[in-house]
């Protein structure tokens, strides 16, 4: 759901960047999972506010900017069970990763490995004999079978 950036201040606020829809779209979870050096660890949220395009944060526990430092580059992530469930056709990037990409004429392109987003688009990244960027939009991703594992896409092998 985001990463964290670097410390914001001396008591203890991080700033976080969001790969959220909307950009203060974690506000709606008042507990955060962090990816410390010894593994996901839970942080209750003790204040957050939009600050340009990004986040700040102050995290329960970490009092200054030694203890935020230390969270710099961390993941941060909610339960999936708290996240709504998506609209039909609408998928979460976690969901998406790992998928085994194929064209229409049923050339194995590889696995996704990442999703980014450019501004214009959702762009995937496409990891097998080499790397594919492929728009995530409607004229390309034809279909998307979450239960078999794999993607059809209309985008030419030469791509």
């Amino acid at each position: 759901m985001g990463r964290v950036a670097v410390p914001y201040g001396v008591r203890g606020w991080v700033n976080v960047n969001p790969d959220t829809e909307l950009l203060d779209g974690l506000f709606d979870y008042p507990v955060w999972w962090v990816q410390t050096e010894s593994g996901w660890r839970e942080f209750a949220v003790e204040d957050a506010k939009v600050h340009g395009d990004h986040l700040v944060a102050k995290l329960e526990g970490i009092e200054d900017r030694d203890q935020a430092f230390k969270l710099k580059g961390k993941p941060v992530a909610v339960p999936r069970e708290q996240l709504p469930e998506p609209e039909e056709d609408a998928y979460y990037w976690s969901d998406l990763v790992g998928l085994q990409v194929e064209n229409l004429q049923h050339v194995t392109f590889g696995k996704i490995a990442e999703l980014f987003a450019t501004g214009a688009n959702d762009v995937m990244v496409v990891k097998g004999e080499r790397e594919r960027l492929i728009p995530f939009i409607d004229q390309v991703v034809l279909e998307v079978d979450l239960a078999a594992g794999r993607m059809v896409v209309d985008w030419d092998a030469e791509f």
